[in-house]
């Protein structure tokens, strides 16, 4: 349909009063007048308003005398007060027919008919003007349209007038009847402004963003926030001033303006159009958020079961930070501006935000249906624990509706975590009471099984409230009545009983490894080693050490001197022996034969003790020393008051050489070297005697 933009000057030799004139002007004055229209004042438009709108603005009038007449200068302000006019009149004339409708209908043309101004078409023009000074097709500009807020005012107004207009039009039959030229003007005029809206209202979503807003800068971003600000002043339109901004990162202006459009876009019949925009862009910026914030990109259940442990490891912890932030930050942000811009729109924020939550969720559960094992544990723990403290938050932001098939959800995903969880204790468990290998630790040293064990419960324990909540809300119900008489026994949580039968699994297993060693006094050594490493593991963790208690600790320390005494027994009470005085008197003499042998026995005993003891380990500081004190105490006395016993009896020179190899500081010096775990240690023995 083309506009009325016949130059004025064509009309210049027109007769002023001619009315014919005004039918001959374009397709957007009124096109169908009834035969006397001249001769009626209908609808409240006199005869002389309608000559004086149907003239149109750019026509020249001859002057009585033939001068040109002065060229009268319209407006799209000029004419919105005349518009407004006559949009009321025809609103009333609307009205009138309603009320009318079950009357016997007058003869077609006559009281039906509805004279359209001329000024009509002008208005349409003028408004369509500013459009295409508006769209012009990318060329650059020194600003924009929405940096001038009368601008703004005058382009919103003028598409309510477009939309009433075209709303008017459509519902008075006699419009209908007589103005279609005028209606496909205006429709095709009001499709350009919603597309140029639908256009502008996606540049604001996209563009007006102040990058880095207050709430979710990171301390590395922090040090150029302030330098960037000129430039993000620059992105918003309007001009933010000094206001604070939170995500989404819109002035208060634009959040304004971008409401104002919906309602303009609302009103001329396009609001499915609008809320598209809004989704596809919000949608679309969330996603780049949370890309840039929080390194996180959504992948599928099936990439999550076809992913390695050490890429789960690493998605884990994003998509735990990425799930606090939407809770606390960006979904309260969303439904924030959706409320704003679109306040009776409940479900926007629901399409923006469901969807991504939902995904959450089946990540979780993914990653609980990976294949179980001991090292999953912690990563499974943080996921339970993100989901119980910042869930809370998250589904309060959703209509009831929502909050419910969300809470199920979570509920599902917690459950198999919890039942994860719960296995692997129970896989840990199986392969404490499983592992059977039957290569003896060299020296009597801690064994792997129980550093990985300690290792694990001591980080376990870091999660103890969470795993206490564990055992306690997701146990099976032949575990939890289990659980129960063990409570109603020991007064234990579910969780410490757990932890105490692991335990006595740990010990059970060791004491079964003890008896790899041939030499009695290194599994007594094995056993102090892997029994005081646990007590120390236990006694350093505050969460461990309160979940085993005192009592626990009291009866492992009694077990640990219980093998200190068998160790002492087997070792030293035997090389004691060669120093008690039974056998080297007879008839109140001295026998020397009995005495140098016994000096002998003593020596070589004492070295066979020392170069094999000297390869066993004993890493504990305190256990070692309290080991070396504890043979000192009982050896050096001893072996001073043998000395000056019977060392009298053996000749001076040559033969107290020969079978008084160490002075009791010898001894000493060479008790102290036990438990080094140094095969070369042996052969510094003699080096070290004293003469």
């Amino acid at each position: 349909m083309e506009k009325n933009d016949k130059d004025p000057d064509d009309h210049h030799d027109d007769d002023h009063n001619d009315k014919s004139s005004g039918e001959e002007k374009g397709d957007v004055v009124s096109d169908a007048h009834p035969p006397d229209d001249t001769h009626h004042d209908q609808d409240g438009i006199s005869k002389d308003n309608v000559d004086e709108t149907d003239q149109d603005p750019g026509d020249k009038v001859d002057s009585p005398k033939g001068q040109e007449a002065p060229e009268i200068h319209q407006t799209l302000e000029s004419l919105s007060e005349e518009l407004d006019q006559l949009l009321s009149t025809l609103s009333l004339h609307q009205e009138e027919q309603h009320k009318d409708s079950t009357k016997e209908k007058q003869e077609e043309g006559e009281e039906d008919y509805f004279q359209i101004p001329q000024f009509v078409g002008k208005f349409l023009d003028l408004f369509e003007d500013k459009l295409t000074k508006h769209d012009s097709g990318g060329e650059p500009k020194t600003t924009t349209w929405h940096q001038d807020p009368e601008e703004v005012s005058s382009l919103l107004d003028a598409v309510d007038r477009v939309s009433n207009l075209m709303k008017l039009l459509l519902n008075t039959k006699s419009c209908l009847d007589h103005h279609e030229p005028l209606i496909n003007h205006a429709g095709s005029i009001q499709q350009r402004a919603m597309a140029f809206l639908e256009d502008q209202f996606r540049i604001l979503l996209e563009e007006s963003v102040i990058k880095e807003p207050s709430a979710v800068v990171t301390d590395d971003q922090q040090d150029h926030h302030n330098d960037d600000t000129q430039d993000q002043d620059q992105m918003v339109a309007p001009e933010s001033g000094e206001q604070e901004i939170e995500y989404p990162g819109y002035s208060e202006e634009t959040v304004t303006l971008l409401k104002n459009i919906a309602e303009r876009m609302k009103g001329g019949g396009y609001l499915w159009e609008c809320r598209e925009v809004y989704l596809v862009a919000r949608r679309n910026i969330l996603m780049l958020t949370l890309k840039q914030d929080c390194e996180f990109e959504k992948v599928s259940i099936d990439e999550v079961l076809k992913m390695s442990w050490g890429e789960l490891e690493r998605e884990i912890p994003i998509w735990n930070k990425t799930f606090k932030n939407c809770s606390s930050l960006y979904f309260p942000g969303e439904l924030k501006l959706a409320e704003k811009i679109f306040p009776e729109e409940g479900s926007l924020f629901c399409i923006v935000a469901h969807g991504l939550a939902i995904q959450f969720l089946g990540f979780y559960e993914a990653v609980a249906m990976t294949k179980r094992s001991t090292e999953k544990l912690f990563k499974i723990l943080d996921i339970y624990e993100t989901l119980r403290d910042s869930f809370p938050a998250m589904e309060k932001l959703f209509p009831e509706e929502l909050r419910s098939e969300l809470r199920n959800e979570v509920t599902s995903a917690r459950s198999r975590l919890g039942e994860t969880a719960i296995n692997i204790f129970l896989d840990l468990e199986n392969s404490i009471k499983s592992d059977a290998s039957k290569t003896p630790v060299p020296g009597g040293a801690v064994h792997p099984l129980t550093r990985y064990t300690m290792n694990y419960l001591k980080y376990a324990c870091e999660y103890k409230d969470t795993l206490e909540q564990v055992f306690k809300s997701h146990s099976t119900t032949e575990r939890e009545e289990e659980e129960e008489e063990k409570e109603k026994k020991e007064e234990n949580s579910p969780f410490a009983n757990q932890l105490m039968r692991i335990m006595d699994f740990l010990d059970g297993n060791m004491e079964a490894k003890s008896k790899l060693y041939k030499d009695i006094p290194l599994s007594s050594i094995f056993m102090m080693n892997n029994g005081r490493y646990i007590v120390q593991k236990i006694k350093g963790s505050a969460e461990i050490h309160e979940v085993m208690g005192d009592t626990w600790c009291r009866k492992r320390s009694s077990e640990l001197r219980n093998y200190h005494k068998n160790y002492q027994r087997e070792t030293w009470g035997k090389l004691l022996g060669f120093l008690g005085h039974e056998g080297l008197m007879h008839n109140g003499k001295i026998v020397k034969p009995n005495l140098k042998e016994r000096f002998k026995s003593f020596n070589a005993t004492f070295d066979e003790i020392h170069k094999t003891q000297t390869t066993w380990v004993v890493n504990d500081e305190q256990l070692q020393s309290e080991l070396r004190v504890s043979i000192t105490a009982v050896m050096i006395p001893a072996y001073r008051a043998f000395m000056a016993r019977f060392g009298q009896y053996l000749d001076p020179g040559r033969q107290t050489e020969k079978y008084v190899k160490y002075q009791p500081e010898d001894i000493e010096d060479l008790i102290d070297e036990l438990f080094e775990g140094n095969t070369s240690a042996s052969s510094a023995a003699t080096a070290k005697r004293r003469t």
